[in-house]
């Protein structure tokens, strides 16, 4: 299916795949695609029209129209977009749109570069089976934790860094335990732990592998 290189990372929340991600996409000039957003994105677009995130019609018709582009850079981290997006992410015909999207970034990614990058749970298994290279980060659930509260603790100081691990826990059962795409490693995927390594030495790892298989290409 793949008419560019892609690129796959799959693993759990704050394993550090979204900043490798990033790293990886500005030193290959790929682009890059978050698909923890789109359902986001969806509900941002629904509720700045107006539309109830409940009319599965018009959420349908918001997801197959959608471009993450008319999202960049607005604030889909809100308690309203939250539960808008819980509501639309349970329509089987979004769901069925956003792959589709998934899947149509990867094959002809914007900008016409060379290559893309997806970034999420189901990548390497569901979304692009037939990608390029596969990566499932990872890292201990105490080395999560610390991570995400050390992100959240500013914003919100009376967070405490065992709430933080608890949610994390639940979020992993929910994300690998789902009947549809479940979180799940890829069996050609290449394993990152990045319990003690820096983004630069994951970063590292990760550039070891592309290399070889962009050579691959030829």
């Amino acid at each position: 299916m793949n008419a560019s290189f892609v690129i796959a990372l799959d693993g759990p929340a704050a394993s550090g795949k979204g900043t490798l991600a990033r790293k990886i996409s500005a030193h290959y000039a790929f682009a890059y695609l978050d698909t923890g957003t789109l359902y986001r994105g969806v509900a941002w677009s629904m509720l700045e029209a107006g539309a109830d995130p409940a009319d599965e019609a018009r959420a349908a018709q918001t997801a197959r129209g959608y471009d993450h582009a008319t999202v960049d850079g607005a604030n889909i981290r809100t308690r309203a977009v939250s539960a808008a997006s819980s509501v639309v992410a349970k329509n089987p015909e979004v769901r069925a749109a956003l792959l589709d999207y998934q899947r149509r970034f990867a094959k002809a990614p914007p900008g016409g570069v060379a290559g893309a990058i997806l970034d999420g749970r189901d990548i390497g298994t569901i979304v692009c089976p037939e990608a390029s290279v596969k990566f499932f980060v990872t890292a201990n659930a105490t080395v999560r934790a610390h991570r995400r509260w050390l992100e959240l603790v500013e914003a919100r100081p009376d967070l405490t860094e065992s709430a933080v691990y608890e949610d994390l826990l639940e979020r992993d059962a929910r994300d690998a335990g789902r009947a549809d795409a479940p979180m799940t490693r890829a069996d050609d995927a290449e394993l990152l732990d990045t319990t003690h390594l820096s983004i630069d030495a994951a970063f590292a790892a990760a550039r070891r592998v592309i290399d070889g298989a962009l050579q691959r290409c030829g």
